[in-house]
C-alpha cells in the first residue's frame, strides 16, 4: 500500500462523498483510487448494521466500497455541523449522492443551494429514476432496477425462470456511470471554468446498457426480429465441463469448430456441412454448442487451454472464488493483495485493475473507521478561511 500522498491521474482534486450503501460509494472509491482526495460525510448517528457495517466491525462490502477515503462526521440536522458541510462541499470539485430529492431540498444541499457560492462544483445525484418522471421518489435497489430494466426477463428468457443476477450488477455498471460521467464534466469545467449538474438515473442506466445487444431486431422500424440477442439467450450458451473441470469454450469461426472437434478425436464433426461454409449460420449455433458440450469432456482444462492457445479459440478456465487469490493470473497482476487495516488486522483488498504509465493510481488508504478524520479535515477547513 501507497503513502498517504495523493498520487493518480486525479491528484488535486476533491470529492465529498454523500451516498450510502454500494453505487455512490463504489463510484467514490474509483475516483479515490485514481488520486482524487475523498470526503466522506457520514452521520454519526446513521444506521451502522447490515450489509454496510457490523458493530463494532467493518462488513467486507463497506472495506471494499470505502478506500482511498476520510471519514468525516457530520450531523446534518444540527446547525453547526451542517454548515461545515456546506462549507467542506464548497472547497470540492465534486460531490456524489443518492439522497432523495425532497432530502436534499429540505436540507439546503440541492445543486441551486451550493453552485452560486461554488459555480464550479460537478454535483453528481444518483437515483432510482429520473426527477421528472412518476417514479422520482420511488425506493430503488439493485434488485428492483434489474427488474425495471429488462434484465429479470433476459433471464427468465434464458433459464425459464425470472431471477435476479447473483451480483449486483446494477449497483456496480451505475457507479461506473457516475464514475465516467464525472471526468466529463470536469473536462467540460476544465475548459469552461463551470461546473455543472450530472443527474444519474439507475432504470434510465441499466435499460441503455442491457440494450446494447438486446435491442436487437427491433432496433429497426418496422423491427426486423424479436428483442433479444441470439447468442446470449441461447440455451447451451453455457461453460463445458471437461475431464477434470470447467471452461468456457467459445469457438466462433467454422475453422475453429473444426480444430476443436478434431482435438475432441471427433472428424465426423470436422466433415459436419455446417461447419464447412464460410461462417457459421446462427441459427444452427445452439445445435453446435451441444455438439461442444459432447467434445469438452475429451480433454482436460489444461489440454484445451494448450489447444485453443494453439489454435486461436477463444477458451477461459473457470476462477472458483474461493481459490482467487491463489491463481497465478491474479497473483502476477496484483489483483487481490494482504494488506493490513488498523482496526480490522489482516484483510485482503482488490487491486486497481487499470494501469496509467505517467500517473500510477495507488491503494493510499483502507476503508476509514467512522469519524477517524474528522479532526484532520475540519482543521484543514479552518485553515482555509
Amino acid at each position: 500500500m501507497a503513502d498517504t500522498e495523493t498520487s493518480g491521474p486525479l491528484a488535486g482534486v476533491r470529492v465529498i462523498d454523500l451516498s450510502t450503501v454500494v453505487m455512490g460509494p463504489y463510484a467514490a472509491r474509483i475516483l479515490g483510487d485514481l488520486g482524487a482526495d475523498v470526503i466522506k460525510i457520514e452521520s454519526p448517528t446513521s444506521l451502522r448494521v447490515g450489509e454496510y457495517r457490523n458493530t463494532p466491525g467493518m462488513t467486507p462490502l463497506h472495506l471494499n466500497v470505502n478506500r482511498n477515503k476520510r471519514s468525516v462526521n457530520l450531523d446534518l440536522k444540527d446547525d453547526t455541523e451542517h454548515a461545515q458541510a456546506v462549507r467542506l462541499i464548497h472547497t470540492a470539485d465534486v460531490l456524489i449522492t443518492n439522497m432523495r430529492p425532497r432530502a436534499l431540498a429540505r436540507l439546503g444541499l440541492t445543486y441551486e443551494d451550493l453552485c452560486a457560492a461554488n459555480p464550479g462544483l460537478v454535483y453528481a445525484h444518483a437515483a432510482g429514476f429520473r426527477s421528472d418522471s412518476d417514479r422520482a421518489d420511488i425506493a430503488a435497489y439493485d434488485e428492483t432496477v434489474q427488474a425495471a430494466s429488462g434484465l429479470v426477463d433476459i433471464v427468465n428468457r434464458t433459464l425459464g425462470t425470472p431471477l435476479h443476477l447473483p451480483t449486483i450488477l446494477a449497483d456496480k455498471v451505475c457507479g461506473l456511470t457516475i464514475a465516467y460521467s464525472v471526468l466529463a464534466a470536469l473536462v467540460h469545467r476544465n475548459n469552461t471554468g463551470h461546473g455543472q449538474q450530472i443527474e444519474m438515473p439507475m432504470a434510465d442506466t441499466m435499460i441503455a446498457f442491457n440494450l446494447v445487444e438486446h435491442l436487437a431486431g427491433h432496433t429497426f422500424e418496422p423491427a426486423s426480429g424479436p428483442t433479444g440477442y441470439l447468442r446470449s439467450l441461447a440455451e447451451h450458451h453455457t461453460p463445458r465441463r471437461t475431464k477434470d473441470g470447467v471452461a468456457a469454450l467459445i469457438p466462433s469461426s467454422p475453422q475453429n469448430y473444426r480444430d476443436l472437434f478434431a482435438a475432441a478425436g471427433r472428424p465426423d464433426l470436422v466433415a459436419d456441412p455446417r461447419v464447412n461454409g464460410p461462417v457459421v449460420d446462427p441459427f444452427d449455433a445452439d445445435d453446435l454448442s451441444v455438439l461442444v458440450d459432447e467434445c469438452a469432456p475429451a480433454l482436460t482444462t489444461a489440454e484445451w487451454a494448450e489447444t485453443c492457445a494453439k489454435d486461436s479459440i477463444a477458451m477461459g478456465p473457470v476462477l472458483e472464488l474461493d481459490h482467487a487469490h491463489e491463481d497465478p493470473y491474479v497473483r502476477e497482476g496484483h489483483l487481490i493483495e494482504t494488506v493490513v487495516h488498523r482496526t480490522e488486522g489482516p484483510v485482503r483488498t482488490t487491486g486497481i485493475p487499470v494501469r496509467f504509465s505517467a500517473t500510477p493510481a495507488s491503494i493510499r488508504r483502507l476503508a476509514p473507521v467512522p469519524g477517524q478524520d474528522t479532526a484532520e479535515v475540519l482543521a484543514e477547513l479552518a485553515a482555509t478561511r
